[in-house]
């Protein structure tokens, strides 16, 4: 059972950075896709960033790009998103997801934007609070 739990969501003020890290345990397939998604209060989830993590390969949504960034850790089976630049708008609740792959090679941009799209995640996280204030 894949098991994911977000940290380092908090207040900060518009223009500050935060960093929200997902310590995932679990894994029994060798890939996965593991995304960040975010829900504000009255809208519908959104999927932010993504990482295909056999190789590496990155996606984030025209919102959020250039002022995040996705990124994992392997070694301490960790997912980041650091966050920039950060704006009112992006106060949300932010949730960390993760999907088995059972692709035999690294996914197309379009397949990346898909999964973000379609929100077709098997597992996730509990969500960790992100305020940003002005």
């Amino acid at each position: 059972l894949v098991q994911l739990v977000e940290s380092g969501g908090g207040s900060v003020q518009a223009g500050g950075s935060l960093r929200l890290s997902c310590a995932a345990s679990g894994y029994t397939y060798s890939s996965y896709y593991m995304g960040w998604f975010r829900q504000a209060p009255g809208k519908e989830r959104e999927g932010v960033a993504v990482i295909y993590t056999n190789g590496g390969i990155t996606y984030c949504v025209d919102s959020v790009k250039g002022r995040f960034t996705i990124s994992q850790d392997n070694a301490k089976n960790t997912l980041y998103l650091q966050m920039n630049s950060l704006k009112p708008e992006d106060t949300a609740v932010y949730y960390c997801a993760a999907d088995p792959s059972y692709l035999y090679w690294t996914p197309s941009i379009a397949t990346m934007r898909d999964k973000l799209k379609t929100s077709d995640f098997g597992y996730w996280g509990q969500g960790t609070q992100v305020t940003v204030s002005s």
